[in-house]
């Protein structure tokens, strides 16, 4: 299985990305595509239009967005193809827009296609800010800590 990372659309391209996949329905907006040096613009596997608006990059809707894509990727074809094409790539970096690096189509697709979908605190954000003592969840998704990243942390469990 290939190496998989993500990247926002607008980082400069490094040779370590390998094949750079766009996962995004829609371009991103004022990047060239000469600048952008993408051997792949996959739209069919980015979440259907009508999530996408529906999410609008809201923190406190991710744990539901990634259900409800992580069933429009079980139903896509698309999906099916990505995953059988990443088995010969050693390493594919999938990019996207989004300004949230922790909130995005790009990081449950990294997930599924790794095989680790479980509901779980998302590693993106085990560099945030716990929001209190008590709830032990992401201050901006909510997803709840695991003991081993406050641990991590510093953080009593």
């Amino acid at each position: 299985m290939t190496q998989i990372e993500i990247k926002r659309a607008y980082e400069p391209p490094d040779p370590q990305d390998g094949k750079r996949v766009l996962v995004d329905r829609l371009w991103p907006r004022g990047l060239s595509r000469d600048a952008a040096k993408i051997d792949a613009w996959i739209k069919d596997v980015a979440p259907s239009a009508e999530l996408r608006r529906w999410f609008s990059h809201d923190p406190s809707k991710w744990r539901e967005f990634r259900r409800r894509y992580r069933e429009e990727l079980a139903e896509s074809a698309a999906f099916a193809e990505l995953q059988q094409k990443l088995q010969s790539v050693p390493k594919t970096t999938l990019l996207f827009a989004a300004r949230d690096v922790a909130h995005n189509n790009a990081v449950v697709l990294r997930d599924e296609l790794a095989g680790s979908a479980a509901e779980s605190f998302p590693s993106e954000c085990y560099g945030a800010k716990i929001s209190s003592r008590i709830a032990r969840s992401c201050a901006k998704c909510r997803a709840i800590v695991p003991a081993a990243v406050e641990a991590e942390a510093g953080r009593p469990t």
